[in-house]
């Protein structure tokens, strides 16, 4: 089976690839370095002849408002538009857990636009929330320092390896589309301020951290339950700690 991947060579993406060449499928990991271009539509038609799957996996290079919007709304008309040209049998995106509970960011409602384009598009499809990745944990801590204060809202996350959700695109890549959502998230709730300690602990980072209930995280407040997963999500398997013995990630400078 040819299965197309927008965003291939990404952290998802590349994982995705390797996961489905070795059930041995022709698998395509598309990128404008590959010369496969959603935004532009260069190289869409050629890339997904043939293909019966797509997998969306691409990101936004700004979060900027309205840059973010126009990549999302852009980029998945064309990528829709090509795929019905071509008879693709299952589009497939990766979205975000909480996304409908967080519409006062701007990154938000363009995600929501994008799947509202899945949606209304006519091709099966299958679309994705996933938790916040352990990969992207420094990251967030990044966007909340002040100099050597960490602000950071006490809410729950429920953070999942990256291994854990390529398991899953594969999976869902081979499988009959759902006409809806899944949820997937990682193996334990917690807290985003213990999670950073951990972070930090095992980085040796002597910010401090603050439990901040207005820090803002893609631009809005979080409640308790904004970023975990419903009871009937698919649960990873690598807790946070077992990631960071096995990925020991570089101190995040200040």
């Amino acid at each position: 089976m040819k299965i197309v991947i927008i965003g291939g060579t990404g952290l998802i993406g590349s994982k995705t690839v390797e996961r489905l060449r070795k059930k041995g499928h022709d698998v395509l990991p598309a990128s404008p370095n590959s010369g496969v271009d959603t935004i532009t539509g260069k190289g869409l038609a050629e890339a997904l002849a043939g293909a019966q799957v797509v997998l969306d996996l691409a990101n936004s290079p700004s979060f900027e408002d309205k840059a973010v919007m126009e990549f999302f709304q852009t980029s998945g008309r064309n990528l829709l538009k090509a795929a019905a040209a071509a008879g693709v049998k299952h589009h497939i995106a990766l979205s975000i857990v909480g996304m409908e509970r967080l519409q006062d960011s701007g990154y938000m409602r363009a995600k929501k636009a994008q799947e509202d384009l899945i949606k209304g598009s006519g091709i099966p499809y299958t679309i994705v929330h996933s938790t916040q990745f352990h990969e992207f944990m420094a990251g967030i801590a990044q966007a909340g320092a002040v100099g050597q204060m960490v602000h950071l809202s006490p809410a729950y996350v429920q953070p999942i390896a990256s291994d854990d959700v390529a398991d899953v695109m594969a999976d869902v890549a081979l499988s009959a589309p759902v006409n809806g959502t899944i949820e997937i998230g990682g193996p334990e709730k917690i807290r985003l301020t213990e999670v950073v300690t951990r972070l930090f602990k095992a980085t040796n980072d002597p910010r401090q951290i603050m439990a901040d209930p207005h820090a803002r995280y893609f631009g809005v407040e979080l409640e308790d339950n904004s970023l975990v997963a419903g009871p009937k999500a698919r649960l990873g398997r690598i807790r946070f700690d077992d990631w960071l013995r096995q990925h020991p990630p570089q101190k995040m400078s200040a």
